[in-house]
C-alpha cells in the first residue's frame, strides 16, 4: 500500500482544494459563511475519504463510494455558484474539469479494486 500523498487522485483533490479555497475568498460575505464553507468542507471530507479509502482495505470500496458523493455534492456547490454568479465561466469549466478527472480516477479505482 502507497502513501496516500503519492496517489495521483489525491494530488488531484489537492491541487482542486487549493483552487477552492483561492476562488471562495472572493465570495461575498453572505457567501463565503454558507456556501463557501459548505464546499470547503465536502471537499475536505473528500480527500479524508480517499486516505481511508487508501488505508484500509476491508473498507476500501466503501470510503471511494463516500468520496464519490462529495464529488458530486461539489458539482452541485460549484453549478450553484455558477448561477448566482460568484464564478465566471472560464472558472467553472477550469474547476469542473479538474473534478471530473478527480471523479474519473475515483471510478477507476473503484473498478480496479473489484
Amino acid at each position: 500500500m502507497s502513501l496516500s500523498s503519492d496517489l495521483p487522485v489525491y494530488h488531484d483533490s489537492y491541487e482542486l482544494l487549493l483552487d477552492l479555497f483561492k476562488f471562495i475568498r472572493n465570495f461575498s460575505r453572505e457567501y463565503k459563511f454558507t456556501l463557501g464553507e459548505s464546499m470547503k468542507k465536502e471537499m475536505i471530507e473528500m480527500i479524508v475519504n480517499i486516505y481511508r479509502a487508501n488505508s484500509s482495505f476491508e473498507k476500501r470500496k466503501e470510503n471511494i463510494q463516500k468520496a464519490r458523493e462529495n464529488v458530486e455534492t461539489i458539482r452541485l456547490f460549484l453549478r450553484l455558484s455558477n448561477d448566482l454568479k460568484l464564478i465566471d465561466i472560464d472558472k467553472f469549466v477550469t474547476l469542473n474539469l479538474k473534478l471530473e478527472r478527480v471523479s474519473k480516477q475515483l471510478t477507476g479505482w473503484r473498478t480496479s479494486s473489484k
